[in-house]
């Protein structure tokens, strides 16, 4: 089978296609027939510096829709043949992927494998950043950083469906910008947003604010929190050294700091996952949101779908075309 493998650290250069045994399921574990596979920028981070990789050299990808190839061992509820999409922990930018019987999703209701592929890390991640982790309230006001994303479109579409009062995006260009305005977004900031935030709020501050970057901008959205504001921070794509939050930034305004890692969870606590992750379809089952596919690859094309999130260009959700359904 085909594999894209990285074989050392680095640019998008390092991504090479190369043959490969098909890997057989384990115990708890399935074996898919790829049709699309989702690209992350976790995907980036781990080409690039070694996220998440136990070793080189490896096979990147977290998320695919296909069709069930084998099950593994004490695997009773899923079938061969079935079209599924999966979270896997790596292996996905391939021919054939392995995941966890627990992490592999029958599709929703009139969704096809293209849109499937787009679900398993965006749409959970997202489902949690409003409800489970961040617990919107009617009414109250969100800032979302990457808001033109695939988790920030749909953020903004389950933030509008809950009732907040006004849900703020920041973005990097103003094109994203016009991107986000469609998908739920009140206002977008470009760059720089700690003062538009403060004016838009009327110097109150948001209730609830996500952060994906770390560094600067999470300290940045820390001081844009209201009284009793929540703090969610779910990445690090700033690669800034771990932030520390104590005492002083906490106590004056009452506010709080969590965070969510789906990636991290479905290793702790995989049933939570599933049960999130069945609520968060069920959203795309209703047509409370959608998440568009905005760039398509073939999988020898990777190294280009790794450039176009890199620059920093892209809106919504890239794929690459394994087998294409």
């Amino acid at each position: 089978m085909r594999a894209v493998e990285v074989q050392e650290y680095g640019g998008p250069d390092v991504l090479k296609v190369v043959e490969a045994e098909v890997p057989e399921p384990g115990p708890g574990q399935v074996s898919i027939d790829v049709a699309y596979t989702g690209v992350n920028f976790a995907d980036l981070k781990a080409r690039a510096e070694g996220y998440r990789v136990a070793r080189l050299p490896f096979v990147p990808g977290l998320e695919v829709s296909g069709r069930i190839r084998a099950v593994g061992a004490g695997v009773t509820d899923l079938a061969v043949g079935q079209e599924v999409t999966a979270l896997t922990e790596g292996g996905a930018y391939a021919d054939v992927a392995v995941a966890d019987a627990v992490t592999v999703f029958s599709l929703p209701a009139g969704v096809g494998l293209r849109t499937a592929a787009t679900l398993p890390t965006v749409l959970p991640t997202a489902y949690a950043l409003v409800h489970a982790v961040g617990r919107l309230q009617p009414g109250e006001t969100v800032l979302v950083q990457g808001a033109a994303g695939g988790i920030g479109t749909v953020v903004g579409q389950l933030a509008e469906a809950a009732g907040a009062g006004a849900v703020y995006g920041v973005v990097s260009g103003e094109a994203k910008a016009a991107y986000a305005r469609e998908h739920g977004y009140d206002e977008v900031f470009v760059g720089d947003f700690a003062e538009g935030v403060r004016a838009a709020t009327g110097g109150r501050g948001v209730d609830l604010a996500l952060d994906p970057v770390g560094g600067d901008t999470f300290r940045a959205s820390l001081g844009s929190l209201a009284p009793f504001g929540r703090l969610v921070s779910f990445g690090n794509a700033s690669s800034a050294e771990p932030w520390s939050v104590g005492q002083p930034e906490l106590y004056p305004l009452g506010v709080s700091v969590g965070g969510f890692s789906i990636l991290t969870l479905a290793k702790t606590a995989p049933a939570e996952l599933r049960a999130l992750a069945e609520r968060a379809f069920a959203a795309v089952a209703d047509g409370t949101v959608s998440l568009p596919v905005t760039a398509e690859f073939g999988l020898e094309e990777a190294a280009e779908a790794h450039r176009l999130m890199g620059a920093r260009a892209s809106t919504g959700k890239l794929l690459l075309r394994v087998s294409g359904g």
